[in-house]
């Protein structure tokens, strides 16, 4: 256990020192893009999931003691995975893969949005990516609506009989997609005034397209290899998630 949280560590070291490029580009929703009361109102709406995932993990680090362990380490991975960024400029974002679909098969959605809260924060306050005063519209797109929509998609998938893989794959995909679909909304939400919503909606949601599309298909991948490969090597990690009723 001790060597999985320093994998952790040498993860999360690496990619501090690594990702500092000479030319910054902004990730996730960029700071000051949103005005103040859209910032504020979509912080406030991540918070419920936040303090719900809070709880989850209290509870069931008290019926498993290394749990707190595997959360970390599953938070480590969506840093990594997430701190990826291709510049798409038409949408004052960036594209990126999220991690939350393999996030939230593995420890819950409630979860998976505590740990892309922390992932998101750190990216902000040390990597410039995204921002504190977009850091609630960024949770709620990657975590809430990201994890959320890959556990559902994942639950679904297995009730109408697909595979372990194709509902890992089907998880990393359509968390990733609707990520970015969430983002395109509340970007147009924001920013519409006077102009048609659903127009701005299309096209801020095409600007993500071209790198979007292959991202999802490649992320439904990483999500599906690795569920599969836990499943091979660390069942018995899997079955600790399943005791909390996740996996």
């Amino acid at each position: 256990m001790i060597n999985f949280i320093r994998i952790g560590i040498v993860l999360f070291v690496f990619v501090i020192l690594g990702s500092a490029p000479e030319r910054v580009y902004a990730m996730h929703i960029s700071e000051g893009i949103l005005p103040a009361q859209w910032a504020g109102f979509w912080f406030l709406m991540s918070v419920p999931f936040i303090f719900f995932g809070l709880r989850s993990l209290r509870i069931r680090s008290e019926k498993e003691p290394y749990f707190k362990a595997l959360v970390g380490l599953v938070g480590a991975g969506v840093f990594v995975i997430s701190c990826m960024p291709i510049p798409v400029p038409t949408a004052g974002t960036c594209s990126h893969p999220c991690g939350t679909g393999i996030a939230a098969i593995l420890i819950g959605p409630a979860l998976s949005v505590v740990v892309a809260s922390v992932a998101l924060t750190l990216q902000a306050l040390f990597l410039a990516h995204g921002g504190l005063t977009t850091l609630g519209a960024n949770i709620f797109s990657m975590g809430v609506a990201g994890s959320f929509a890959g556990y559902g998609i994942f639950i679904l998938s297995r009730k109408i009989g697909a595979s372990w893989f194709v509902a890992a794959f089907l998880a990393g995909l359509f968390s990733d997609w609707a990520t970015y679909g969430m983002t395109a909304f509340i970007l147009t939400g924001a920013l519409h005034t006077d102009a048609s919503f659903w127009k701005l909606f299309l096209t801020i949601l095409l600007a993500f397209v071209p790198t979007q599309v292959p991202l999802g298909i490649l992320e439904g991948f990483v999500s599906a290899g690795t569920y599969s490969f836990i499943h091979a090597r660390r069942p018995e990690f899997l079955a600790m998630f399943a005791r909390g009723g996740t996996a």
